[in-house]
């Protein structure tokens, strides 16, 4: 019932995108039609959920929060019914055990043959930048064996910045698939620090490629803090 349920979902979602956005891509070429896929992507905004899969052939299934569907009434069914349908999976994102449980999820994801879309970033860049990618992107990879196709949202962020509750309206999207990534020679190195930060800097580094993004080398959630306490201290709430 969820795989028809996000086909349906798509189906509707997808001529009304085409209309007001005319959203463009290149290169999806380079997903296997069939197989385990980690589609590594950058994270600008929330309509990256749907702007992203879009143009995929095959159901992308991703991993997020779990208080996208612990909501109560009726925001809570419709944000249910919304990330179901867009292929998510709900995760506990403490941290912890809990960032280990998500990486099982996801290599049993990967493990039934499935496309797996990740964020490496964590979270959605708070400026349009592109931040340094956690390293749970490359466990997966070396855990999984799975091919790592870089998966650079374009146009995102103007469209619909974080805060922003409904879209802009004439800003075009796109979505630009890279050549798979091939981490064969650190297969067996997963428990590696040096080795997990190198395969993760080298996906960010097609990312930052692809996107035309400026890269920051430090992690998102951090510099939204360090945004958050500048924007207290400028209004004096400190």
């Amino acid at each position: 019932m969820p795989e028809l349920f996000y086909w349906v979902v798509k189906a509707i979602l997808a001529p009304l995108i085409h209309l007001f956005f005319r959203p463009w891509q290149e290169g999806v070429e380079n997903i296997p039609r069939e197989g385990p896929v980690i589609l590594a992507g950058n994270h600008l905004s929330f309509a990256d959920h749907f702007i992203g899969a879009l143009h995929v052939p095959r159901k992308v299934i991703s991993l997020g929060k779990a208080e996208y569907f612990t909501g109560r009434g009726i925001k809570g069914l419709i944000s249910r019914i919304f990330f179901t349908g867009v292929g998510t999976v709900p995760i506990d994102r403490s941290g912890g055990k809990a960032s280990e449980a998500a990486l099982r999820t996801g290599l049993r994801i990967l493990r039934g043959g499935h496309v797996l879309g990740i964020y490496p970033e964590g979270t959605r860049s708070p400026d349009g930048r592109l931040y340094k990618g956690k390293t749970g992107v490359a466990r997966l990879a070396l855990e999984s064996r799975a091919p790592v196709i870089p998966w650079a949202m374009i146009g995102t962020f103007e469209m619909m910045p974080p805060g922003r509750v409904f879209p802009r309206f004439g800003v075009r999207t796109g979505v630009r698939f890279g050549k798979p990534l091939d981490f064969s020679r650190y297969y067996g190195m997963e428990d590696d620090r040096l080795v997990l930060r190198a395969v993760t800097d080298e996906i960010m580094y097609a990312l930052m490629e692809l996107s035309g993004q400026e890269y920051v080398d430090k992690y998102a959630a951090s510099a939204k803090v360090e945004m958050i306490r500048a924007a207290r201290a400028g209004s004096g709430d400190d």
